[in-house]
């Protein structure tokens, strides 16, 4: 993670570089000596109108297959875990290929958000199952975190500092690799009790981690914004929008959690 300017593995300003100059290395490589040079002659640039409209149709997909994740666990309960569990897993290595090849987004970010609709779809329908409105609360407070931050940062009350950039980017990996510990110690039935415990600590966490994810959605804001101003190859619409809609899966699953806490305490 601490390898991007973006915490979101997915956006970092240095992306454009490698976009511009056509190059699909591996992570790691991409952030070395590249240099900064615009799409190529005649070829269509990255706008931010172009990345909303793509933020918004991939959004759409993901509405779209949860709703169909619903229903069919509705009716059978039983798909509940294979869809959640398979859409997690496929939309990981889906969104590995994206960022290790950057020119397949405009194919692969719906497909992403294909597979992220079946997790998204299984997880909320049962989080609904133990607490009724759970599911909507989260749906408008993810909404009003996105438009609230996004306000904010348009009016440059918060400044995406490199400093910023690096902060956000250490506690995001930390979170990473907190969360990779806690999903191998499950294998072992060790439970992690700041990730489930409805405690004050564990409250405390998803706070701290809602706000993170937060803060990733401003570096993803800024991100857009520069890809925009340095004029990025159009596909990079593609890829913008898919690490934004990375961000918002992750802090609607986040708010979930933390609901699901402050409900269970009443």
């Amino acid at each position: 993670m601490a390898l991007f300017k973006s915490s979101n593995p997915a956006l970092g300003s240095q992306v454009f570089q490698n976009a511009k100059m056509g190059m699909d290395r591996s992570m790691q490589a991409s952030n070395e000596n590249a240099l900064s040079r615009p799409a190529a002659a005649g070829q269509e640039v990255m706008t931010i109108s172009g990345t909303v409209n793509k933020v918004a149709f991939m959004g759409l997909i993901v509405f779209a297959f949860a709703a169909a994740t619903w229903f069919a666990v509705l009716a059978n309960p039983a798909l509940g875990a294979p869809l959640s569990i398979g859409g997690a897993i496929a939309g990981l290595v889906t969104a590995m290929v994206i960022i290790f090849k950057k020119t397949w987004a405009p194919m692969l970010a719906p497909v992403y958000c294909l597979f992220e609709g079946l997790f998204v779809g299984g997880v909320s329908v049962s989080y609904a199952a133990m607490y009724e409105g759970i599911v909507v609360q989260a749906v408008f407070l993810t909404i009003g975190i996105l438009f609230a931050l996004l306000g904010v940062y348009k009016s440059g009350l918060i400044k995406v500092t490199e400093n910023f950039k690096l902060m956000v980017a250490a506690a995001t990996g930390g979170v990473f690799i907190f969360y990779i510990i806690a999903f191998v110690l499950s294998f072992w039935g060790i439970s992690v009790p700041l990730i489930h415990s409805s405690s004050m600590m564990g409250i405390g966490f998803s706070f701290f981690v809602i706000a993170l994810a937060s803060m990733n959605l401003v570096i993803d804001f800024d991100f857009i914004e520069e890809g925009a101003e340095v004029g990025a190859p159009k596909y990079m619409e593609w890829y913008a929008a898919f690490g934004l809609m990375v961000t918002l899966i992750w802090l609607y699953i986040e708010i979930l959690r933390l609901l699901a806490k402050l409900q269970s305490r009443d």
